[in-house]
C-alpha cells in the first residue's frame, strides 16, 4: 500500500487545494480497512479523492487523504441480471471501455466521463434524457467500508432507507469500496449536433425533450444561435469517431481555449467572443457507440455552477436567465448548459421526486464570476432550484434543509454510520450542521 506524506493536493479547477498530513493508495479492501483503523485509533479524519473533478471544497483536509486509483476494475459480471460489480475507484472512461468488450454499456453519462464511479454516484453527476436519471439511479447495491472499520452492504432489499440515503451521500457514509450498477447492451446511437435559433428552441423545446432519448443545448450569452445535440438509437453500423473526436479537440477546446485567454486579457471582448463561438460550432452527425458519444473532452479550464429546477419551469428560468446577462452586461463567454433529468427517490438527488431541467454557467480560470453566479443563483433559487453537490454554490444548511424534505432524516443515519464524524471535513461540518451551532 503506497503513503505519502507533505503532498499538496488540488482540484481541477484549483477552486480547493490543501496539504493533506498523510495519502493513502490502498491496493485492496483489506488495506482500506486497515486504514480506516489506523484513523480511528489516532482520531484523523479521512476525505476519499477520486478526479478531482468537484469544484467545492468536498475533498480539501489537513488530516489524512484516501485515493481509490489502485482499487479499481470490474469484479463480477452478471449476464442473467445485466449487472456489473466494480470497484469504486474505477474511472468512468476505463469502465465504458470494459463494457464494451462485453457487449454492455451504461445506459446514460455526463459530458466528462474521467470521475471514478464513487465519485459519480456520490456526488449525483448525471447525463442527460428524461427517460434516465443521474448516475446514481443505476446503482443496485453499494458497499462501504464504515468508521468502525466494517463492511457495510445496502440495496433495496435489506434495507431499502439506508440505501436511498447513501446513494449521494459526499463519502459521508464511509468509503464506498464497490458498486452494483445496471448496464444495458450496448447501443449505437446517431448523435447530431445542430444550430437553432432561440426563439425556434423555445417553441419547439417540450417536442425536443420528449422525442429524443438524449437532448442537451447550449446557450452562448448574448447570441440567438443555440447549438442543440441529441442521440437516438440506430440500427446502422458503428462508424470511426476519429473526425468527430479531432474537431471537439480542436474547435471546442484548443481554438476555444484561444478566445477565452484573449477574454481574460480583455474582457470586454467576451460579447463578441461568444457570438462568434456560437456560429463556429459545427453541425455533424455520426453513429457510434453511445460511450463514444456521450463525454466530450475538457482541456479548458472552467469554474462552474449548476442548479437542477422543476422541469415545468424551464422555459421561464431560460428566458429570465438571457434577460439578465444582456440587462447586466457580465464578461462572460461561456456557454450555458441545460440537460434534463428524471426525477428519482433518492434523498439528497437534486432530483428528487420532480423531472429537473439542469443549467450549467460556467466561467473561464481566472476571470471574475461571482456576481454572475451571484445572480443566476438568485435566478435558480426563484425557480425553486437545488445545487449539484459537485458544483459551485452559496446555500447554507437553513436553505437546504427546505430543499430535500428527507434532510433530517439523511443525517440522523449518518450520525448513527459515523458518530465522530470520521468522514466530515470543515466544508461538509458547515454545509449540514451550521444551524446546530446557531441553534446552541
Amino acid at each position: 500500500m503506497k503513503q505519502l506524506q507533505n503532498y499538496k493536493w488540488h482540484n481541477w479547477s484549483s477552486t480547493s487545494n490543501c496539504s493533506p498530513e498523510r495519502i493513502y493508495y490502498p491496493r485492496s479492501i483489506h488495506d482500506v480497512i486497515a486504514i480506516v483503523e489506523a484513523a480511528s485509533n489516532n482520531k484523523k479524519k479521512i476525505r476519499v479523492v477520486g478526479a478531482g473533478h468537484s469544484f467545492t471544497n468536498l475533498v480539501m483536509t489537513d488530516e489524512w487523504l484516501l485515493s481509490l486509483d489502485n482499487l479499481s476494475g470490474v469484479k463480477e459480471v452478471d449476464y442473467n441480471t445485466h449487472t456489473v460489480t466494480v470497484y469504486g475507484g474505477t474511472r468512468l472512461y476505463d469502465l465504458s471501455k470494459v463494457l464494451e468488450k462485453l457487449d454492455f454499456a451504461q445506459e446514460n453519462l455526463g459530458d466528462i466521463n474521467v470521475q471514478s464511479i464513487a465519485g459519480a454516484i456520490s456526488t449525483g453527476t448525471h447525463g442527460t434524457g428524461i427517460k434516465f436519471g443521474s448516475i446514481s439511479t443505476q446503482v443496485k447495491e453499494i458497499t462501504f467500508v464504515t468508521a468502525g472499520g466494517k463492511l457495510l452492504t445496502l440495496n433495496e432489499e435489506n434495507n431499502q432507507e439506508i440505501f436511498k440515503a447513501s446513494l449521494v451521500s459526499l463519502g459521508m457514509f464511509g468509503i464506498i469500496i464497490e458498486v452494483k450498477i445496471r448496464v444495458v447492451p450496448s447501443p449505437v446511437y446517431r448523435y447530431i449536433s445542430d444550430h437553432v435559433y432561440y426563439p425556434n428552441l423555445l417553441k419547439n423545446l417540450e417536442t425536443y425533450i420528449q422525442d429524443n432519448q438524449h437532448f442537451e443545448f447550449f446557450m452562448f450569452p448574448y447570441a440567438d444561435q443555440i447549438q442543440t445535440k441529441t442521440m437516438n438509437p440506430t440500427n446502422s453500423s458503428p462508424k470511426s469517431t476519429k473526425l468527430h473526436q479531432w474537431n471537439n479537440l480542436i474547435v471546442e477546446n484548443y481554438m476555444f481555449q484561444a478566445v477565452s485567454h484573449l477574454c481574460l486579457i480583455t474582457p470586454g471582448l467576451s460579447r463578441s467572443v461568444s457570438r462568434l463561438s456560437s456560429k463556429l460550432v459545427s453541425k455533424s452527425t455520426i453513429d457510434a457507440k453511445s460511450y463514444k458519444l456521450f463525454a466530450t473532452p475538457r482541456i479548458v479550464r472552467f469554474v462552474e455552477m449548476e442548479y437542477g429546477i422543476p422541469l415545468k419551469h424551464f422555459k421561464e428560468a431560460i428566458q429570465e436567465i438571457r434577460e439578465t446577462i444582456v440587462k447586466n452586461q457580465y464578461t462572460v463567454h461561456f456557454p450555458i448548459e441545460c440537460r434534463i433529468v428524471k426525477h428519482d427517490d433518492i434523498w439528497l438527488s437534486p432530483s428528487y421526486m420532480r423531472d429537473s431541467a439542469y443549467i450549467a454557467f460556467h466561467v473561464y480560470k481566472g476571470m471574475e464570476y461571482r456576481t454572475y453566479f451571484r445572480d443566476m443563483e438568485a435566478i435558480m433559487k426563484k425557480y425553486n432550484g437545488r445545487p449539484h453537490w459537485g458544483k459551485m454554490h452559496q446555500q447554507e444548511t437553513k436553505d437546504l434543509r427546505k430543499m430535500y424534505p428527507k434532510w433530517d432524516r439523511f443525517i440522523q443515519i449518518r450520525q448513527q454510520i459515523d458518530p465522530e464524524k470520521m468522514f466530515v471535513n470543515r466544508y461538509l461540518d458547515e454545509l449540514f450542521y451550521s444551524d446546530e451551532r446557531v441553534n446552541v
